[in-house]
């Protein structure tokens, strides 16, 4: 019991330490460059470089959580991040710097270990706040952003480095002694789960929303520093503080977007998500002074933060039994979207001369991102009005306007005898028992038009010619304009408590 209580803040603080490596480079590159030189363009390379292996490896890392258990995944990570985090404290050239920037990119990648693991400890009305408190690990980045820079200067940044070589120890020995060694294991073919997932369209839209969301996040951890110091001429301690309050902001609204996917609609939240960077996006690509760039800055923070958590409500919500590897190929594709935009900024403004162009791009993707969750809204409305309509307890079928039924549940099949495709397309009247005359049927129509329903009990005919009694309710809907758009009508077998007799 103790062992499970203790994991969320064991793997939230491994993934803290975790994102600390990830942004080393990025963090200390104002104070690397005065000892190796680099171009822009080398310098977006070096930082852009931690983000590819920090990405592809969450795919595995998730799959292998589900399997093997987040113990072993996080100890073992902890241990391969060492060799990368002392080569790089001896770098002297930009090779050095890529080389160990690609596997200091395992320090990224540890994010799937928690977002797999911990939602099995909590129920799912929980999940959403759990994985948010977790992500907000990414507060590492603020601490690494913030206090390298403060070391270097009176260490060195070599030293500096070689700091970190002490808390991967101690986190690798904290993981093997304190991790569940009892978590619950899911072992299916990695293989299997993508074929039960590739084909399903919330996936991708799931990649694409992380892909903008947590990838703004990275793109603008890992740019900031630079991009501050040079553009607006801040020393590279001020830099570090600024891009420290941009990820704080961003890790504080994270568990505040997974408790509001909890308690309301996911979908509503990702609307305002998007439709606040959409207008960062448009603010920033206008090269505005420092102050509106930092209005526009921290606004993508808050934006960010609350998407990061509602997105990782929705997985486990549609793929439980896929978790694992949903979670790596999601968070890969968050972890992307933070490798392309600084290259794209650095190219656009070696091009142009200024950033609009690529602040222009991330408002359109977000602006995309609005239209499909839109769409997913409606779909979602769509897919619960067909829930009701499957599960009701009583016989049902919609008619259109015209009478020509258009859908029925299962339970119309069953009184009936007569299934979906025999009745689609058809009226009702292939009920008919002719127990009724014209006159009942008239009077039936003209109460449904003047009070919008009509129920009492009335005789109708199986597929297989057996009269029984039913009651019926029919109830018109319309559109906001008064128009009858269909009929509802629900009906239960009382053939079982009436006497046939009472035909005669």
């Amino acid at each position: 019991m103790k062992s499970s209580k203790i994991q969320l803040p064991l793997q939230t603080s491994s993934l803290i330490v975790g994102f600390m490596v990830w942004v080393l480079i990025s963090s200390l590159m104002p104070n690397i460059r005065q000892d190796i030189e680099l171009t822009n363009g080398q310098v977006s390379l070096v930082t852009a470089i931690p983000v590819i292996l920090g990405s592809i490896l969450r795919i595995p890392i998730g799959y292998y959580t589900n399997r093997f258990g987040a113990r072993p995944i996080f100890t073992i990570c902890f241990l391969a991040l060492l060799f990368p985090v002392f080569f790089i404290s001896h770098a002297d050239s930009l090779l050095d710097l890529v080389i160990g920037g690609l596997f200091i990119g395992i320090g990224g990648a540890v994010f799937s270990v928690g977002v797999t693991s911990l939602p099995k400890y909590y129920s799912s009305n929980k999940h959403g706040f759990v994985n948010g408190i977790y992500g907000s690990g990414n507060i590492g980045t603020a601490i690494t952003a913030f206090s390298a820079p403060v070391l270097a200067k009176s260490f060195g940044w070599e030293t500096t480095v070689r700091f970190y070589l002490v808390l991967l120890i101690a986190f690798a020995l904290f993981n093997f002694l304190l991790g569940d060694k009892n978590e619950k294991k899911v072992n299916v073919p990695i293989v299997k789960q993508v074929k039960e997932v590739y084909h399903n369209s919330t996936l991708w839209s799931l990649n694409l929303f992380y892909f903008i969301t947590f990838g703004s996040f990275v793109a603008f951890t890992i740019y900031l520093p630079n991009f501050l110091v040079n553009n607006f001429n801040l020393s590279p301690i001020d830099a570090g503080l600024l891009t420290a309050g941009f990820i704080a902001l961003a890790t504080v609204f994270r568990p505040i977007g997974g408790f509001l996917s909890d308690k309301f609609n996911p979908f509503n939240i990702l609307l305002f998500v998007f439709g606040g960077l959409t207008f960062s996006g448009v603010l920033l690509s206008f090269s505005p002074t420092i102050k509106l760039y930092t209005v526009g800055v921290l606004l993508v923070a808050v934006c960010a933060g609350i998407g990061n958590g509602t997105i990782f409500k929705l997985v486990p919500l549609y793929f439980s039994k896929q978790a694992g590897i949903v979670n790596g190929l999601v968070a890969a594709m968050g972890g992307l979207g933070g490798f392309f935009p600084p290259l794209i900024l650095t190219a656009v403004f070696s091009l142009t001369g200024h950033y609009a162009i690529g602040f222009m791009a991330l408002s359109e993707f977000a602006l995309l991102s609005f239209v499909i969750v839109v769409w997913m809204t409606f779909r979602e409305k769509l897919k619960t009005e067909y829930k009701i309509l499957e599960n009701t307890a009583q016989a049902m079928m919609v008619t259109n306007e015209h009478g020509v039924i258009q859908k029925i549940n299962p339970f119309f099949t069953k009184v009936t005898g007569y299934k979906k495709e025999e009745v689609i397309g058809k009226k009702p009247n292939i009920l008919q028992s002719g127990h009724h005359n014209k006159a009942f049927y008239i009077q039936l129509w003209k109460q449904l038009k003047d009070q919008g329903n009509w129920q009492g009990e009335i005789w109708n005919k199986r597929k297989n010619g057996e009269v029984y009694l039913e009651w019926l309710t029919i109830t018109q809907v319309c559109d906001d304009h008064g128009k009858v758009i269909y009929y509802i009508g629900q009906f239960s077998d009382l053939s079982t408590s009436k006497s046939k007799s009472k035909i005669n």
